[in-house]
């Protein structure tokens, strides 16, 4: 939907002020913009930094083309979006550590497996070392998962609780009040404007009529149909004024506002990265504890002498080190 401003005539200088602020403004949804190529080029507000406050001013259509979305409405469905988002992440870190857990539970059973329990020697030690560092490794997950849980999917979780939504609506509502006031009083710069195109049509056919002389109006009646077009034009004056400052008003408010929905997605984005570092900190803590725990079992199977275990074990197991001879007759 346009609301546009529209030109009433050509005579007195309220109605030459209007015509001017038509060729070179369009009004959009009740919200004033400057027409393409009209006026001195405006600067962004905080140029190179692609801020909010740059460029959600205008209305647009939903995904669907049925309604008219608000830039600020945009805004906050960015912040919407972000909390679930975030939620999302924390889900996924769940699943994260329930796939650890039952990984550690895995490796502590396996380690306790009996199967080549009974294998001797260098290499009998470095198998019962390799089982162990199942049960030290799974502690390791174990820890790693409660962690996981405590630094990084309950932070992803908790942080800006269900105050914040509450707190998006105050930003909603505030700005929706202050666009309402501003399409009220566009309202009345329109009922204005028509009041005025009025009163100038209504003087003009009486001057026309006396000079011609087809009424029988006296020049009182002159005087006081252009009085009452001098005050509708100074009635339209006065509701553009206060249109352009309850305008003033809304684009403050945006302003602020939006570069505070700006700062909240700068915090947002540090957090998740800060705690989604820690998940990498405590992937690379796991990785350094699991080569710790497989250093001493890879030094024992470096150690493994084939030799050695067959001398240990003929000893243990040898039944006679004397050998057959030939039979005499």
């Amino acid at each position: 939907m346009f609301c546009t401003t529209k030109p009433p005539g050509s005579v007195s200088p309220a109605k030459r002020q209007i015509k001017e602020v038509k060729e070179t403004k369009i009004t959009i949804n009740c919200v004033t913009f400057p027409l393409p190529g009209e006026g001195p080029e405006q600067q962004l507000l905080k140029p190179d930094e692609w801020s909010y406050c740059d460029y959600f001013w205008t209305d647009r259509k939903d995904p669907q083309g049925t309604t008219l979305v608000t830039g600020f409405e945009v805004l906050l469905q960015k912040q919407l979006k972000g909390k679930q988002l975030q939620k999302e992440m924390a889900e996924f870190i769940h699943e994260r550590i329930k796939i650890e857990e039952e990984y550690a539970k895995n490796l502590s059973k396996l380690s306790l497996s009996p199967l080549a329990a009974q294998e001797e020697g260098t290499l009998g030690e470095a198998w019962t070392h390799l089982k162990k560092s199942l049960h030290d490794e799974a502690e390791v997950h174990l820890k790693f998962s409660n962690k996981l849980h405590t630094e990084v999917e309950k932070p992803l979780l908790t942080f800006r609780g269900d105050n914040f939504k509450k707190d998006l609506k105050k930003y909603d509502h505030h700005i929706a009040d202050l666009r309402k006031q501003l399409a009220s009083r566009y309202a009345s710069v329109e009922k204005a404007r028509k009041a005025l195109a009025d009163r100038q049509k209504d003087l003009e056919v009486k001057t026309q009529q006396l000079e011609i002389k087809l009424s029988n109006k006296t020049e009182e009646d002159i005087k006081k149909a252009r009085r009452k077009s001098t005050q509708a034009g100074d009635d339209l004056m006065r509701c553009v004024d206060l249109y352009n400052q309850t305008q003033s008003k809304w684009f403050e408010e945006m302003v602020t506002t939006s570069m505070e929905l700006e700062k909240l997605e700068v915090e947002r984005i540090e957090w998740i990265q800060q705690h989604l570092r820690q998940y990498t900190t405590l992937r690379h803590e796991t990785d350094m504890f699991n080569q710790s725990m497989v250093e001493p079992v890879d030094q024992l199977l470096q150690n493994v002498d084939p030799a050695k275990d067959r001398e240990l074990w003929v000893k243990e197991n040898k039944t006679g080190d004397v050998r057959p001879v030939d039979m005499d007759i």
